[in-house]
């Protein structure tokens, strides 16, 4: 397992390497750079065309796209992500002080929806084409069917604005103390969102996968021997399940962060969303490529951790990964 988890590491260089070019490279042929995009026109022309020559000079932007990406990629290699060019501050630091709100953000949203979406996806399949089947089929489609921004600017409107039941911004009440409470209560509108777009798709896969496995024969048999239905379902067919599932899961990560960027927005949650939107309205490509390597990095992450689950899963892909 270990040799297993070495060659994962390995082939993941690559990979972050690969996307960060091809980040850099895009970003690049966008129009406008940092200097254009921190300075408003008036401004600009009031400087002169000498004095962005100059600024670009300082910033290196003269040097061809390939040059500055090598000379990033050297200072990454060493530890040292690079400062914005529009704040002088460090990257690391910036992405360090928006990785926790959006890790919990994010993580919460996943464990809400795994604890509802897979009960009722197994539910579904258990009672097919009954009552509750038909229910969380079409709730399913509806909720997979509306934009993440039309529903997080309804729940603004309807529970900030309309009935001021929750609040519609931030992580903190300003001139409060800073307590769990007010925390959970600033989460639960962005939470909601990112769950809900996150729920549909756990209930479908569970649903199928379990179909999928109520038909196989050793379920048949162990019924045949008088085993208890709870017995059947959770250690027979559940069990068997958890492979589908947990691949759900992992590849869940992206999907979620994508998700974060446009709630972030609409909830001004300061995470890595927010800090993602803010880099590239600026050309600010140091923090553009230290958050598209941090968010690529914890893609891998989560795929290499739904492949050791795999092993706790399934005791025969241990032994696999152990021969190879």
């Amino acid at each position: 397992m270990s040799q297993f988890v070495l060659r994962r590491v390995l082939i993941a260089v690559p990979v972050l390497i690969g996307v960060t070019l091809l980040a850099y490279l895009l970003v690049n042929l966008a129009p406008g750079d940092p200097v254009t995009a921190m300075i408003d026109p008036a401004t600009r022309a009031e400087l002169g065309q000498e004095w962005v020559e100059q600024r670009r000079e300082q910033l290196g932007l003269n040097d061809p796209p390939l040059v500055r990406y090598l000379l990033w990629l050297q200072q990454v290699a060493q530890g040292n992500l690079g400062y914005s060019l529009v704040g002088g501050q460090p990257v690391a630091e910036q992405i360090g002080a928006r990785i926790g709100p959006t890790a919990l953000l994010m993580g919460t949203a996943l464990l809400l929806g795994g604890v509802i979406g897979i009960p009722l996806g197994i539910l579904s399949a258990i009672r097919q084409h009954s009552i509750l089947d038909y229910l969380t089929t079409v709730a399913g489609f509806l909720t997979v069917s509306t934009p993440s921004f039309f529903l997080g600017l309804s729940l603004v409107y309807l529970f900030a604005i309309r009935w001021r039941a929750f609040p519609s911004s931030g992580m903190r009440t300003l001139g409060e103390p800073e307590t769990a409470t007010d925390l959970a209560h600033h989460m639960i509108l962005p939470v909601t969102v990112l769950a809900l777009a996150h729920t549909p798709l756990l209930m479908r896969y569970a649903r199928s996968t379990m179909l999928e496995v109520l038909r196989q024969d050793y379920v048949t048999t162990a019924r045949a021997k008088g085993l208890r239905e709870r017995i059947v379902m959770i250690g027979h067919a559940f069990r068997n399940a958890l492979i589908p599932l947990i691949t759900v899961v992992g590849l869940s990560l992206p999907e979620l962060l994508s998700g974060a960027v446009i709630t972030e927005t609409i909830f001004q949650w300061p995470g890595m969303g927010m800090l993602a939107v803010r880099a590239v309205n600026a050309r600010d490509y140091p923090l553009i490529l230290g958050t598209i390597l941090v968010t690529a990095t914890l893609v891998l992450l989560s795929n290499l951790a739904a492949d050791l689950l795999y092993g706790v899963a399934d005791p025969r892909i241990r032994v696999s990964a152990r021969r190879r």
